[in-house]
Formats: structure tokens, sequence, C-alpha cells
């Protein structure tokens, strides 16, 4: 009775989380404006990469590994957006809307919470997503065949990126619960240096050994490893070529894993920590 209780709650604060977080994202604007600067942002962001390497890069945009690194730029709308949409909602909830101490009151899974704020985000990138896909099939011929998709693949490491974003945003929600306004920045600048470090931009071969090291140990990394291959057949980096599909998608799995129970650990602590010094409601307006 009570796992079912636990379980209707989850899937309650979820829901509700989602819902709310969509109508504070849609809301700013117009219908009509809004969904023009859903369609310009993701457009003007793949023009940035697609400058970048008609310019520097040999061969432009026939440089073989341009396919790897659009497909690998796409995916990672999803990693700051995510990551900065559920740090950011606690800061949100407890200084603009004043909710934060009310939410800690009422009969509410925070973490299920938190994960529904960033449905809401993940809604948003998607939409981003869809169209710098279509703008590189079909403005820059990036060879993505919608019928030789490896559907398994694409759906499995889809999934366990989305858990290891879900709980790494929900362990930045922790640090930003016992920090000021400033740590907005929290999500943005992990998503930054993730950006360098996963081989989103630049393949893991052309890094400094130290860098190439600590990129290994990210599992964003073989996140996006797997999508490239689901997607275009190939990825982008020959340190990963000895590790099969299968070893990419257990190496996020498991660190998805590991993820979990970290954050839960580190926002349970933090939380701990911001009701003995009173930090559920406060304001820092600067």
């Amino acid at each position: 009775m009570k796992t079912a209780l636990r379980a209707r709650e989850t899937w309650r604060s979820l829901r509700v989380a989602a819902w709310l977080g969509w109508q504070i994202e849609s809301n700013w604007a117009d219908p009509l404006i809004f969904a023009i600067y859903s369609v310009i942002k993701p457009i003007a962001g793949a023009l940035i990469l697609v400058f970048m390497y008609a310019v520097i890069a040999r061969d432009g945009l026939r440089n073989p590994l341009f396919p790897a690194i659009f497909v690998g730029n796409a995916f990672f709308i999803y990693v700051p957006t995510v990551l900065s949409g559920i740090s950011w909602s606690v800061i949100d909830d407890r200084e603009h809307y004043g909710m934060l101490k009310y939410m800690y009151a009422a009969p509410l899974n925070i973490f299920a919470y938190l994960a529904g704020r960033g449905v809401a985000k993940a809604i948003i990138a998607s939409i981003a997503l869809v169209i710098t896909l279509l703008l590189g099939i079909y403005a820059l011929h990036v060879p993505v065949a919608f019928t030789a998709i490896d559907w398994p693949l694409f759906i499995a490491s889809g999934l366990c990126g989305a858990a290891v974003l879900t709980f790494l945003g929900i362990l930045l929600g922790g640090v930003t619960l016992i920090t000021a306004r400033h740590s907005y920045y929290v999500g943005e600048a992990v998503a930054g240096a993730l950006y360098l470090l996963c081989g989103v931009v630049f393949p893991l071969d052309v890094l400094p050994s130290w860098v190439r090291f600590i990129g290994q140990a990210i599992p964003l990394t073989y996140w996006i490893e797997a999508i490239r291959r689901s997607l275009i057949g190939t990825g982008s980096s020959r340190v990963l070529d000895g590790l099969s599909d299968g070893s990419l998608l257990a190496i996020t799995a498991g660190s998805a894993v590991g993820l979990a129970f970290l954050a839960f650990f580190v926002h349970r602590l933090a939380e701990r920590r911001a009701r003995g010094l009173g930090l559920i409601d406060m304001q820092t307006m600067y």
C-alpha cells in the first residue's frame, strides 16, 4: 500500500511539475513569437558550427568528421537546457515565486518535481533538436537516413542519456539550494566544460592526454558517441572505436545508476544544511 501511494505521489509530482514548467517557459510571449524564437535559436546555433567548420576545418563541410560533430552538437542542446532548467528551478521557486518552502511542506516528491521541471525544458530542447537535424539533413547533407537508423541503440542510448542528465541536474539543484542567486550560472558553467571535454566540438583524439582522460571519465561522452553511431553509423573518435555499442550503453547506464545515488545523497545533504541555516526561503536579490 505504501509503495503504491509513493508511486502515485511520484507520478503526480512529475506530471504537475512538467506542466508547470511548460507554462513558465512558454507564457513569456505571444505563441507566434515563441514559435519563431524556437525556430530561429537552434538554426543560429547550428550555423555557428557550420561557419566554424567551413572556415577552419580542412575541406570545410566535406570534412569526414563534420557529420559526427554536427550530430553531437545537435544532441548537446539537451545538456545546458536540462542542467540549467533543473538547477535554476530551485532559485526560481525560492526567490522569484517564493514557493519553495511550501513545496517542502506539501506531500510532494521533490526529486520527481525537479525531474518534471527538466522534462519541460527537454520538450523545448527537442523542438530545437528536430529543427537542427532537419537543417543538417536537407540543407547540409548530413547523412542521416531514417530507414538506416539503429533504433534500438538510439532509444536505449537516449533513455540512458536522459537519466544521466536528470540525476546530474538534481545534483546541481542540491548545490544551488545552499548557494546564492548567482548560482544560476552553475548549470551553464558545467555544460560549458562538458562541451569541450565530451568530444562534442573537438574529437577526443586532438585533446591533450590529461584532458582526454577527463573526457573518458564523463558519462555523456559515451552517450553522445552512441547517438552518433545510431544515426550515422560512425563515431568521431578513434579513442572510443574499440568499444562496442553494448559497451557504450553499459557505461552510460552504469554511470546513471552511480549518479542517481550521488545525486540523492548530495541533495539530501544540501537539504539538511539548508533547513539548518534557514536557506529554504532565502532571498538574495542581487
